[in-house]
């Protein structure tokens, strides 16, 4: 197979697409999709005319990448945002799909990248940031997941670890309110609870309904982004919130403690007090360390110098902070936020600064612009 030449008609094929009604991003996606498919096909069966062949090919690849993505939506719009409490139905095909991308032949990351991209309707930009890794390096990641899976049978689905990553990423990205799929991956983690007494699968559903309980209270009526320390808690659903402890108590009683159920324990202890003054920091501190064991997460170590600070005091916090790489995403967000509370606003305000230009949403960056304009203006005045 001439693969030059298949590169040679990568431009040509997308801008036919795009010249059809398809956007750019998904052309590219529908293009590679053709690519893989012909890397498996055209050695037994070349075509006649490779361009004509990829057009079909790609054409085909974007109308099923879109009504897939139109059905997703239609699931998003019927649960209408709220999670329904209790079980969820017995079938579902999505599910299904997300242990089949989880295929045993690809890595954990790999499979993982390639669920959100394929199942979850994730940008591949999306996915990166949730990686902390360069769009290119993921775009990588997911086209290789692709040749891979392409040339092998769908018999061995995945495991549920693999699983629970890809439904907690996709959490995520709806929680921020990028995409808005935090309904969708409760549904789905509800689901996946009821087919297994897995604890960590516990863990998961009570972390999202805990974390999606306080979502009434994260932005503002124009928008801006409330803290946590400055919600009106009288927002908070507090259904969810008992649904979740009971949920993670139970989990916790098996005595196999994972990263979801401990992640679960801190957004408990923060949904367990009145008020932001009556929050636990101390046991929040035990907590992430527990967390960090589990994982080495940087970004687990990250949050705990914030709970540090508010458990031992601001230099305490710092102290934690040192030790982690300032390249961390939302590292100078906390730093800005130690060092205020430390009794220095002009390393405060800098750092506030810093910290917006590299800020992961429109919300997050204005919030954190506002917090430097505030402290700047205490400094002028």
């Amino acid at each position: 197979m001439n693969e030059s030449l298949l590169r040679e008609l990568v431009p040509a094929v997308i801008g036919v697409l795009v010249r059809r009604g398809a956007d750019f991003a998904a052309a590219e996606d529908a293009v590679q999709d053709a690519l893989v498919e012909a890397v498996r096909v055209w050695p037994d069966d070349p075509p006649r005319d490779p361009k004509g062949w990829l057009v079909t090919a790609a054409w085909r690849k974007f109308l099923d990448a879109a009504r897939a993505d139109s059905s997703r939506r239609n699931r998003e719009v019927r649960v209408e945002g709220e999670p329904v409490p209790g079980q969820a139905e017995a079938v579902d095909d999505t599910l299904q799909l997300y242990f089949l991308c989880a295929h045993p032949s690809l890595t954990p990351a790999s499979a993982v990248a390639l669920t959100l991209r394929a199942v979850g309707g994730l940008t591949t930009r999306q996915i990166a940031q949730a990686y902390l890794v360069p769009e290119a390096t993921m775009a990588q990641r997911i086209s290789r997941a692709k040749r891979t899976v392409s040339s092998v049978r769908f018999d061995q689905p995945g495991d549920v670890a693999t699983v629970l990553r890809v439904l907690y990423l996709v959490f995520n990205e709806g929680y921020s309110g990028d995409v808005d799929l935090a309904a969708e991956a409760i549904r789905l983690t509800r689901l996946l609870a009821a087919r297994t007494h897995h604890e960590e699968v516990a863990g998961l559903l009570a972390l999202m309904l805990l974390h999606h309980a306080r979502r009434p209270a994260r932005t503002g009526p124009d928008g801006r982004l409330v803290p946590l320390a400055e919600q009106d808690r009288g927002l908070w659903n507090t259904r969810l919130i008992a649904e979740g402890v009971d949920v993670l108590q139970a989990a916790l009683a098996r005595d196999r403690l994972g990263e979801f159920q401990a992640q679960a324990a801190i957004a408990a202890l923060h949904a367990d007090a009145r008020t932001a003054e009556e929050t636990d920091w101390v046991q929040i501190v035990e907590w992430y360390d527990e967390l960090v064991r589990l994982t080495g997460s940087p970004v687990a170590r990250l949050n705990r110098a914030v709970a540090v600070g508010e458990a031992d005091g601001s230099r305490a916090g710092l102290a934690a902070l040192a030790e982690l790489d300032p390249a961390l995403p939302r590292h100078a967000a906390v730093a800005a936020y130690l060092h205020e509370r430390d009794g220095d606003p002009v390393t405060a305000a800098r750092l506030y600064a810093e910290a917006a230009r590299s800020a992961p949403s429109v919300p997050e960056r204005d919030h954190l612009m506002r917090q430097a304009a505030r402290l700047n203006a205490r400094l002028r005045g």
